[in-house]
């Protein structure tokens, strides 16, 4: 699934071609439309063509179009959306199920295997991000704010840093990647994490986002940028799907297990379990 570094390189990818340009169509597979746009394509392209998009945002995982009108159209990929720039006349893309056209011969082309994508109109930015939590690299967040996000969390502290009510942007790999960095056992209860290793997953959240974007994402089977290429972060990973392999740090085999009901993979060595104080006697 996109986390915050792919869905970032697609928009840096697009928001300097697409800026500007005025929609001029919009085509859409019958059978995935309501899937998709969850209105009728009528009403879609009468909401959709002739406006002009000023400018392409993201906020968490949402790559949000701003419109001339004042409102937002807002995409998420889910778990195998693909948004990519392409010519008119360029062959179809594999899975292609949308397109929107631009009036400089120009496509942006959506293709989406298993249709969990969405577009969605709305009248400004708050209807989107006013449940979103803050973003791990986001230069306002400061660590009092990150433990206070964990405090009193009885939820496994993986399970914490994917809802996204408490931090906006990642998801499967990049937790799992944070956690190792940080050598805090993924089933951890977010309440016992100590203060020392909450400083160091403030840091690892921050970094491992910021790598991902550097890599331009991460393109284990089907995340590809605007252009339509694989990122190259998949190559850098230290533990997420290195199931059966040695860490890179001490040699441990890196073991998968479900945290939340995720696959979680992590170090056993690196990352062992939080100990647990005897209680008091008498």
């Amino acid at each position: 699934m996109p986390e915050l570094p792919e869905v970032e390189t697609i928009r840096r990818d697009l928001e300097p071609l697409v800026a500007g340009r005025r929609i001029t169509g919009v085509e859409v597979d019958p059978a995935t439309i309501h899937l998709l746009a969850g209105a009728p394509i009528e009403t879609l392209r009468a909401n959709l063509v002739g406006r002009t998009v000023t400018a392409i945002g993201r906020r968490g995982k949402y790559l949000m179009f701003s419109l001339d009108d004042g409102r937002v159209f807002v995409v998420h990929l889910r778990m195998t959306g693909r948004l990519v720039w392409r010519p008119h006349d360029a062959p179809a893309e594999q899975f292609q199920r949308a397109v929107i056209e631009l009036d400089n011969g120009y496509d942006l082309r959506w293709a989406d295997l298993r249709k969990f994508g969405t577009w969605r109109l709305h009248e400004s930015v708050a209807e989107v991000v006013g449940k979103l939590g803050p973003e791990p690299i986001d230069d306002s967040l400061t660590l009092k704010e990150f433990r206070a996000r964990l405090a009193n969390r009885t939820a496994p502290v993986k399970a914490v840093l994917l809802d996204q009510r408490r931090f906006a942007g990642l998801g499967n790999i990049y937790v799992d990647e944070a956690l190792y960095e940080a050598r805090i056992r993924p089933d951890t209860p977010a309440r016992k994490v100590s203060p020392a290793a909450t400083k160091r997953l403030f840091a690892s959240s921050r970094s491992v986002l910021e790598r991902g974007i550097e890599n331009r994402g991460a393109s284990f089977k089907d995340y590809v940028d605007g252009q339509g290429e694989k990122g190259s972060q998949h190559m850098h990973v230290q533990v997420f799907r290195r199931t059966g392999k040695p860490c890179y740090r001490c040699g441990s085999t890196i073991q998968r297990t479900v945290v939340g009901g995720r696959a979680t993979h992590f170090c056993p060595r690196c990352q062992p379990k939080a100990r647990v104080k005897a209680a008091p006697v008498g």
